[in-house]
């Protein structure tokens, strides 16, 4: 699946054929064509398999405390476009595409359960609610792709910032009722 993915990634979506999936895992186009069915069926289980792979080593990633937010904030946009920006490109290719926009549905209400999944285990490390979490999951996800996308570090300033002054903010929120029960 990786090794499809990332072939897929370096000639894209249309310029890669199945004999070069074949020849970069060492096997048949055959033996590809038993396993997978059709070339369809490898670029859709290669994304989702890959892309799933960039959510866990974006968690290996995650703040362990609150404190800790800032070094998350500060490291994982750069990092993200160095080890991912390939593979978000060809993602966005594949979902983008009419042919397989019902498939990139699919996958992105199981991107909304998996970040209600790691909100949940965060917000105990964190101290703030899950909910909130997800939402500024879904906002620095965004800023991190937007990013290694195209670099453009304006747009990921105006985002991080928009992060921490919420963050501050209900922080903030939290600490007055603690003090205000």
């Amino acid at each position: 699946m990786e090794i499809c993915f990332d072939t897929f990634c370096r000639h894209g979506l249309e310029g890669t054929s199945l004999k070069m999936l074949s020849e970069a895992c060492g096997v048949t186009n055959a033996a590809l064509v038993y396993y997978f069915g059709t070339k369809d069926n490898i670029v859709i289980e290669s994304t989702a398999h890959c892309m799933a792979r960039v959510e866990d080593d974006f968690m290996a990633n995650a703040p362990t405390s609150f404190s800790d937010i800032a070094r998350f904030l500060q490291q994982m946009p750069a990092l993200t476009a160095r080890r991912h920006g390939a593979k978000y490109r060809f993602m966005y290719q594949v979902y983008a595409s009419p042919k397989y926009r019902e498939k990139g549905r699919e996958f992105f209400q199981g991107v909304n359960v998996r970040y209600g999944q790691y909100a949940r285990q965060l917000s105990g490390k964190l101290g703030l609610p899950a909910d909130f979490i997800q939402g500024m999951t879904y906002c620095f996800v965004r800023a991190c792709v937007h990013y290694a996308l195209f670099e453009d570090e304006e747009y990921l300033n105006l985002q991080l910032n928009a992060i921490r002054a919420s963050l501050a903010a209900v922080a903030g929120s939290i600490q007055g009722k603690e003090r205000n029960p």
